[in-house]
């Protein structure tokens, strides 16, 4: 039974891009055999973060998230492989980076909760939610990568 190719959201947040880790954090992504089909800088304002961010608003530390995520540009991306939001969330880690496993992308560049470098969508329903937020469709690319030195035929 073949995997589904699926779309997943990608922030790398204000650390990230502040500490100059995008291009690292990229190429993880590009490495594993994701493709990239949607990639902007933006400035996220004090509304997207409340509706990005609509079940946390209520929590005690949603404000400082809020400056957190508002505080400098973030990198948004849209990857685009086999069960991708499964990957993606594998390879990002632990949302609290200090548990965040050696060889993850919290693991290794990130040691707090709140300041851990990168956001990902973290379910199908999530994805097909936040891809739009983010992205138009006329922002997301179309194209083939050579599959063949992915994956077998029959995956």
């Amino acid at each position: 039974m073949m995997a589904t190719t699926e779309r997943t959201l990608v922030l790398l947040k204000p650390d990230a891009v502040q500490r100059g880790l995008c291009g690292e954090i990229v190429s993880r992504f590009e490495n594993k055999g994701l493709k990239i089909v949607g990639m902007k800088m933006i400035q996220i304002t004090s509304a997207l973060s409340k509706e990005h961010y609509a079940h946390l608003v209520s929590k005690p530390f949603y404000p400082d998230l809020e400056r957190f995520i508002t505080s400098a540009p973030v990198v948004a991306m849209v990857l685009e492989g086999k069960e991708a939001v499964e990957v993606v969330r594998t390879m990002c880690g632990p949302t609290n980076a200090t548990k965040a496993p050696a060889g993850t992308i919290r693991g290794d560049l990130s040691n707090s909760t709140s300041r851990n470098v990168i956001h990902a969508s973290d379910s199908k329903e999530t994805a097909a939610k936040e891809v739009p937020r983010f992205f138009k469709d006329s922002e997301l690319m179309k194209y083939d990568l050579s599959k063949e030195w992915l994956y077998a035929g029959d995956e």
